[in-house]
């Protein structure tokens, strides 16, 4: 979706910066705000206003991950979980979406086609039962990144759909990589402090033959 800045918005609407904070205040046109409390608008709060609202038919989609294939009966109890709340509110599940793979892994490719889908303004509520499904990390910055695109993330909070062993396997992971880390770190200085090169300023054979 087009961000518009304000100015932006003000040149195509025909009128001025001042005029479009008096209705962002009255409630005349509401703008988006950004993290840092920024105003925004967008392509489609534009075309709305000079009634030429888009055509985009915008999804509900369900979501549920778990992190191996042994896990797959916990896929389809977080699918019959989201179903069942959809089917009370009378929401209508356009398309659902399970994906296995770690929630420290942002390479997912079943993940990454639902952000691509939410930038390009086709996505209008994603549901989740929890929201280390979406993300272990980070969630936060991924729910406003959606908010910027006009989508909303509905975490049903379901706790019995977040396994627990997986928040162990991802710690562990986490130890693991910085474990490692640190070896070659170690490493790397034994390299250094044993590297006659570095030590009071001695020079090789080549130098010395020279002189």
């Amino acid at each position: 979706m087009t961000i518009l800045k304000p100015k932006e918005m003000a040149e195509r609407l025909g009128v001025t910066v001042r005029t479009l904070q008096r209705w962002d205040k009255e409630g005349t046109l509401k703008a988006y705000r950004t993290p840092t409390n920024r105003r925004y608008y967008t392509e489609e709060q534009y075309l709305n206003y000079i009634g030429q609202a888009s055509t985009i038919k915008r999804k509900n989609v369900a979501y549920a991950r778990v992190s191996t294939s042994g896990q797959k009966d916990d896929l389809k109890n977080q699918i019959d979980f989201i179903r069942q709340y959809a089917n009370a509110k009378g929401v209508i599940l356009d398309e659902t979406i399970t994906d296995i793979g770690s929630g420290l892994n942002y390479n997912r490719k079943k993940w990454n086609n639902l952000l691509e889908d939410v930038m390009n303004n086709k996505v209008d509520t994603i549901y989740i039962t929890y929201k280390d499904r979406f993300i272990r990390f980070g969630y936060e910055w991924f729910e406003r990144l959606c908010r910027m695109h006009n989508t909303d993330i509905i975490v049903l909070n379901n706790v019995d759909t977040s396994p627990a062993q997986e928040m162990v396997d991802d710690m562990i992971s986490i130890v693991h990589v910085f474990s490692s880390r640190l070896y070659g770190l170690r490493k790397y200085k034994n390299k250094l402090k044993n590297d006659e090169s570095l030590k009071g300023g001695k020079v090789d054979g080549s130098a010395n033959a020279k002189s």
